[in-house]
């Protein structure tokens, strides 16, 4: 081995052994658990504050779910928004806005950022999350720097604590709002996802997983879930979560009890059922919480629980959603970056930072494939049940839930997809590949980020597909100058902001 080598490892070995020394005297970790135990019956809050599916009971069900990715994620998401809310789709009462069809709403890591401020302020979030947050420095009240104290800190358990991210997330963008808050609006319906890191499994912020813990999720910050959902692991400490055994108004629900029992259920199911047990039994005294991409993502298991979890062919909708139902869209909304490095253009490497960010996007994306397979699949057989419980219902029960004249129960399409950086080209791609996963980015990579998010709404196959079973024409696509992959210190983006678009008919 060269001695180059030789001195770089026993520098570092050095530096953990200091390290390792010190953090016996570094400060405690304050990640004290703060929910409540549950002192009422968890189906009369839901029902109190209509905490269930959204009812639309129109003729279309419209999803999106932003993945992890730090502020990236929040900006090309945000311009998503941007696209939904300039895109023009008919209903009963006319045309409307495609942003106020937006029925289901899922963030995770940077994603569950904009879509917790979304679920709590609705189309009003548009008018000042940018400015909130996205030009915001988000590291302002945290540790960043590789000192001595950090890494011992890091060994610790997490450089940042509790008392960090939540309350500037609540400064700038929450106002100390609740999940009572969140579900007071009741449309969308939101899913904040995070990983339980001792289960392996998601941790959904739901009233089903709280209620397993005896714990009331309505009195529950959601700047600390979504801080947990953010949580990286090593630059922040877990987000812990008390359990409450024995003192539980209700059973799990029967699907929890029928999961855990048989081990050939599906994966997602089973590890999720399995921890809702433990949590139950109290197995489990704290539930330690880390980001959500370790697990999901793409945050598709809210969806998908409650899919499978569902003992009706129209669940989660209510059954005169499933009858009305003609186009469901489901558009993943993807941040991650393409493998990056030179490190695999040698013998050695990676090693050090970068090895460790390769382990983390190596796991990240192989459950997000993983996650994206599994929810496809569900959609698939939703579809063909949806068809087949639609196309047996009995005269009465098709008046019963209000299916239309001239229906035709076999008129069902699911949409499914994906929008990416890849989408936008090579050359683009490559720019937005380049922006690092921080919670502070510079003013111009934001403008590009939010500029790329409505142009890769605009070209996605599956958004225009979904426009044109509609009857409407899909938006043009953008029309921009190629972007040429910035060198060694030079600004990340050169593109000027998008033009706003509007479907019309045809």
């Amino acid at each position: 081995m060269s001695g180059c080598w030789v001195e770089r490892a026993i520098r570092a070995g050095r530096i953990i052994a200091a390290a390792a020394l010190t953090a016996g005297c570094a400060a405690n970790i304050h990640n004290d658990p703060i929910n409540a135990p549950l002192t009422a019956d968890p189906r009369q809050i839901e029902a109190e504050l209509g905490a269930g599916v959204p009812a639309n009971y129109d003729d279309m069900v419209v999803a999106l779910s932003f993945s992890g990715g730090g502020t990236r994620a929040a900006a090309f998401s945000y311009g998503v928004l941007q696209g939904f809310e300039q895109t023009r789709v008919p209903t009963r009462t006319g045309n409307v806005s495609l942003l106020d069809r937006l029925d289901f709403l899922s963030g995770v890591s940077g994603g569950s950022i904009l879509a917790a401020y979304y679920g709590l302020r609705g189309r009003d979030a548009l008018g000042d999350f940018k400015q909130r947050f996205l030009l915001a420095n988000g590291e302002e009240n945290l540790q960043t720097d590789l000192s001595l104290a950090n890494i011992a800190k890091g060994l610790e358990g997490g450089v940042n604590d509790a008392t960090a991210f939540p309350p500037w997330l609540d400064a700038h963008l929450y106002n100390h709002a609740t999940f009572r808050d969140l579900f007071r609006r009741q449309h969308p319906r939101v899913w904040i996802n995070a990983s339980d890191i001792y289960n392996r499994t998601a941790f959904i912020f739901a009233p089903v997983t709280f209620s397993a813990l005896c714990s009331d999720l309505t009195s529950y910050p959601v700047s600390m879930a979504v801080a947990a959902s953010a949580a990286v692991p090593v630059v922040f400490a877990p987000i812990v979560i008390q359990n409450y055994p024995g003192g539980c108004p209700l059973d799990l629900p029967d699907w929890v009890k029928r999961v855990h029992a048989n081990p050939n259920a599906p994966p997602l199911m089973k590890s999720y059922a399995d921890a809702l047990e433990r949590y139950r039994t109290g197995q489990i005294k704290y539930v330690k919480l880390l980001d959500g991409g370790l697990i999901d993502n793409f945050g598709l298991a809210g969806f998908t629980i409650a899919r499978l979890a569902s003992p009706t062919p129209d669940g989660p909708l209510a059954p005169q959603e499933a009858v009305k139902l003609r186009r469901f869209l489901f558009l993943v909304v993807d941040s991650g970056r393409a493998p990056s490095g030179k490190w695999a253009q040698t013998i050695p490497g990676p090693s050090g930072v970068d090895l460790i960010m390769a382990t983390s996007d190596t796991a990240t994306q192989s459950g997000a494939i993983g996650s994206y397979s599994a929810f496809d699949a569900t959609m698939n057989d939703w579809r063909n049940q949806l068809v087949a419980w639609r196309c047996n219902l009995s005269e009465a029960d098709r008046r019963k839930w209000g299916a239309p004249p001239g229906w035709n129960c076999r008129d069902l399409q699911f949409f499914i997809g994906r929008i990416s950086f890849d989408q936008l080209g090579p050359e683009r791609a490559a720019a937005l590949n380049n922006v690092e996963t921080r919670l502070r980015l510079p003013p111009d990579q934001i403008d590009m980020l939010i500029a790329a998010g409505r142009d890769a709404l605009a070209t996605n196959a599956k958004f225009r597909a979904f426009l044109t079973s509609l009857g409407r024409a899909p938006p043009p696509p953008p029309s921009r100058p190629p972007v040429p992959p910035p060198g060694p210190g030079a600004p990340v983006s050169t593109l000027p902001n998008g033009a706003p678009y509007e479907a019309r008919a045809e």
